[in-house]
């Protein structure tokens, strides 16, 4: 077996363990980067990119359809199912190849291609082909959707996101299981080319939302578009031939029994830490399997190890998986006595539906007891009326006191535009006057948020 010694292994060549390499590199630390699977990231290959693909493609119908309400007609809309499709797998490749470059243009002798497996808390066997060792090790292996058991007799009728976009063509039927981020976008992306879809929540969530004003607004102007069923209980699924036969119940409603030709399981995400022989390292496991971590600097408790990136469960998101990349590739070239905890950018999330969310800096569910809140409803909002977006509500936060911007939820049109302004806003630590004296031009969906901070401005005087 094939020998290879280093100061730094990453495994996992993704959005955080190129930028670990990368980081590693930087240091000065001798670097391999080992992979078992096909190269390219989560988002170019079956994430954020193509997941916007589609969704431009059903905006673009939507507002054709929509156009009769700005008293232009536009007659016999029609999707191309196949052309949609193959605009998706092409700019996706298109994105994918991007990646491919940058790790096709790497040394030979810097990366590996197999399965990694820990032999002890250095010692990586690769493939059955090479044993690494190494000084530390980044493991940035990702995560997968998770498929719950309850689904398995469906069979190819159960998919995932990674499955809608290799169609070719799109189906007559789906049903969207999960209305977190994943499942409202594809849900009424779908929706919106015309496929029958119907969205099933376990719960009154959606969209990761915590704020109760913020997420009432959104159900309301879901629930005016989409077939949604909150609070809703699977209570049998089976396979009919070639549709799936689901049996479900909504809280004070009668049992329902409907077919569909696929299930879209948007049900969430678990770590690819399985197989990675953890338990032959001196990693502290808990009952789940998710290894004890130090959140600041990565590190797994104990060892030489640090995970980055969606496989960690901390923020699983692109930009969070780059810094998590520089902090465990920093961290790892540093071991064992330059290990650092890092200081991390303020929140931002953000959801592509229409209306889009987005959250910011401390949700709803993490203020102090005595935090200020202000809001504005989209319903009046000038600019939003006139572009017929005016729906949502968003709700801003702040620290009594100090008046400095704590972060904030938010449902509306343009949230991705006003949420990185709010984002920019938490990191600085503006104080909600400093905000207010900020330009604000007339007529932008922006005067929405001086509503909301004049609002928070006057709670705070109270």
């Amino acid at each position: 077996m094939k020998v290879v010694k280093v100061d730094v292994a990453v495994i996992g060549a993704g959005t955080a363990g190129l930028t670990a390499r990368n980081a590693a590199i930087k240091a000065g630390a001798k670097t391999v980067l080992i992979e078992q699977g096909p190269h390219g990231t989560t988002c170019a290959r079956v994430g954020c990119m193509p997941s916007k693909l589609i969704i431009a493609a059903a905006e673009a119908a939507h507002g054709a359809r929509q156009a009769r309400s700005f008293g232009v007609q536009v007659d016999n809309v029609r999707v191309n199912d196949q052309d949609v499709m193959r605009r998706v797998r092409e700019e996706r490749d298109r994105f994918v190849s991007f990646v491919l470059r940058d790790v096709e243009a790497m040394p030979e002798g810097d990366k590996l291609d197999g399965k990694a497996r820990f032999v002890s808390d250095t010692v990586l066997e690769v493939g059955g082909h090479t044993r690494v060792e190494a000084r530390s090790v980044v493991v940035a292996t990702g995560s997968r959707p998770f498929i719950p058991a309850q689904y398995e007799p469906l069979g190819d009728r159960a998919i995932v996101n990674d499955d809608v976009f290799e169609w070719h063509e799109l189906p007559e039927s789906v049903l969207v299981v999960g209305a977190g981020v994943i499942g409202l976008e594809l849900g009424q992306a779908l929706t919106r080319l015309g496929v029958r879809t119907r969205i099933l929540q376990r719960s009154r969530h959606l969209g990761g939302l915590r704020d109760p004003a913020v997420l009432e607004s959104a159900v309301q102007a879901f629930g005016s578009e989409l077939d949604l069923c909150l609070e809703a209980a699977i209570l049998d699924v089976r396979r009919v031939g070639n549709e799936a036969e689901v049996r479900y119940q909504v809280p004070g409603q009668a049992e329902v029994t409907e077919r569909f030709e696929y299930v879209l399981l948007a049900t969430g995400r678990v770590p690819n830490l399985e197989e990675l022989g953890l338990e032959n390292t001196h990693a502290e496991v808990d009952d789940r399997g998710r290894p004890a971590l130090d959140p600041g600097t990565l590190q797994l408790l104990n060892t030489p190890i640090f995970l980055a990136g969606d496989v960690n469960g901390m923020r699983p998101l692109l930009h969070e998986a780059a810094d998590d990349g520089r902090i465990a590739g920093a961290n790892a070239a540093a071991f064992p006595h330059g290990v650092q905890a890092a200081q991390r950018r303020v929140a931002l999330s953000i959801v592509f539906s229409d209306p889009q969310l987005a959250a910011v800096g401390l949700r709803f569910d993490e203020l102090p007891g005595d935090a200020a809140i202000g809001e504005v409803d989209f319903s009046n909002q000038g600019r939003s009326r006139v572009i017929l977006k005016n729906r949502g509500k968003m709700r801003v936060y702040a620290e009594r006191g100090t008046g400095v911007f704590l972060g904030a939820e938010m449902a509306g049109p343009a949230m991705e535009h006003i949420g990185h302004l709010l984002a920019w806003a938490a990191q600085q630590r503006l104080t909600v006057q400093q905000m207010l004296d900020m330009p604000f031009y007339h007529p932008v969906v922006e005067e929405g948020l001086r509503t909301a901070l004049q609002s928070l401005a006057r709670t705070l005087r109270s």
